[in-house]
């Protein structure tokens, strides 16, 4: 009890707060520029896979970077990897922003502005999720539920993006990259005032040590651990893939554009947000219930996404396909995230947890890309691929992950 006292004590609702401003802020800096991309391609003159590359070189840098920040974290701490990580990501957002405004042919200094932020992005998002296993160590049902929170703002931010990135880009077409940087100063102040980490009792251990026990730690856990890792790449790889096919079939297929254009696009990301935040708060640190709702989850993305090419034509049947995928897909990331954080020790959960953050930005990085070249001409047969996948990765989940060996 007296140690419950302490954590409520801790964890206050301003440190939560800071703590959900780094989901926030860097899927602002991430999915603002997707509505945008279209204007991009015209302003720059670029074509559609180089736009595509505009959020791939973002993630392409977190993917590398995030197991460097995940050990960092662990060795000397959360919130001294935090901090210069979110400077990192304020200077890339103003490089690629005066780059767009000054220079002629921005392209190469907008993409090195994007892996400065990436850079940024791997030391700052994927930290806070073990940092929330930290101030609540012992206590998963406080984890899930803050957890839930973490995921409700990181898909808040997928609902603000598309409205935020239309809205500023109508004024400004290169604003957004102004504002990912004030963004992330607003996220900086916060996080500096309002988050007080657990004192270490022990020293770091030596890296020798520490990778021994990371090692250990994938000998004994690593075939659940592997599949939800790869259901991290999966729920991304179909988010951000469809994503970019919406941004740019409301233009093209239903001429829809600006700030209306960035509500539509809202419209499945709001329910997105939604479920993940309602499963945040359900799951309660119960594994049954987590492997439940990820069988359940990956039935209905696996049935919903086969339909989204064939209902590109009627604006509505699409929006209630996405939408339908996109509360699926909302409902497996706090539970992905609770699944780890709670079952893994608390000396390898930053690396552990950074491990499955990278694999989250690999399907961030190869959603763009890989719709760009194929929503042409194999858009349909895409989907059904996906949808296959899903439950190729059903079948893995009630293969692998048995609930009496996990966290023994």
């Amino acid at each position: 009890m007296e140690n419950a006292d302490r954590n409520e004590e801790k964890v206050s609702i301003w440190c939560i707060t800071s703590l959900a401003s780094i989901p926030l802020v860097m899927t602002l800096g991430n999915s603002m520029l997707i509505p945008v991309l279209p204007i991009l391609e015209k302003k720059v003159g670029i074509s559609s896979f180089q736009s595509s590359m505009i959020i791939t070189s973002y993630s392409v840098a977190a993917i590398l970077l995030i197991p460097v920040a995940g050990y960092l974290s662990d060795r000397f701490g959360r919130k001294i990897v935090i901090l210069p990580s979110l400077l990192f990501a304020i200077i890339g957002g103003l490089i690629a922003a005066l780059a767009s405004w000054k220079m002629e042919n921005p392209y190469t200094m907008i993409i090195i502005g994007r892996i400065l932020q990436g850079m940024g992005a791997a030391g700052a998002m994927p930290i806070v999720i073990p940092l929330v296993g930290d101030l609540y160590n012992g206590d998963d049902e406080k984890t899930s539920a803050t957890l839930g929170i973490i995921e409700t703002s990181n898909t808040f931010g997928k609902v603000l993006s598309p409205i935020l990135g239309s809205a500023f880009a109508a004024f400004l077409w290169f604003l957004p990259f102004f504002s990912i940087s004030a963004f992330s100063l607003i996220s900086i102040i916060l996080i500096f005032f309002f988050v007080k980490t657990p004192k270490e009792k022990e020293p770091p251990v030596a890296f020798k040590e520490f990778w021994k026990r990371v090692k250990n730690t994938f000998k004994q856990d690593g075939s659940w651990l592997i599949v939800v890792f790869l259901n991290g790449i999966f729920v991304m790889l179909v988010l951000f893939g469809m994503l970019f096919f919406l941004s740019e079939h409301l233009e093209k297929g239903h001429h829809i554009k600006g700030v209306k254009k960035g509500f539509v696009l809202a419209i499945p990301l709001l329910l997105l947000c939604i479920a993940s935040y309602v499963t945040g708060r359900k799951i309660k640190g119960n594994l049954k219930t987590i492997k439940v709702i990820i069988i359940i989850c990956l039935i209905i993305v696996s049935a919903s996404i086969v339909f989204v090419g064939f209902s590109k034509e009627s604006l509505t049947l699409l929006l209630i396909v996405t939408s339908i995928a996109g509360i699926a897909l909302g409902a497996l990331l706090p539970v992905l995230d609770a699944i780890i954080t709670e079952n893994i020790q608390k000396e390898e959960r930053g690396t552990v947890t950074s491990f499955y953050s990278s694999a989250r930005y690999i399907g961030v990085a190869a959603g763009p890309p890989i719709m760009s070249l194929v929503m042409e001409n194999y858009l349909n047969t895409s989907y059904i691929v996906a949808g296959v996948l899903g439950l190729i990765l059903l079948f893995l989940v009630l293969k692998y992950i048995k609930v009496e060996s996990i966290g023994d």
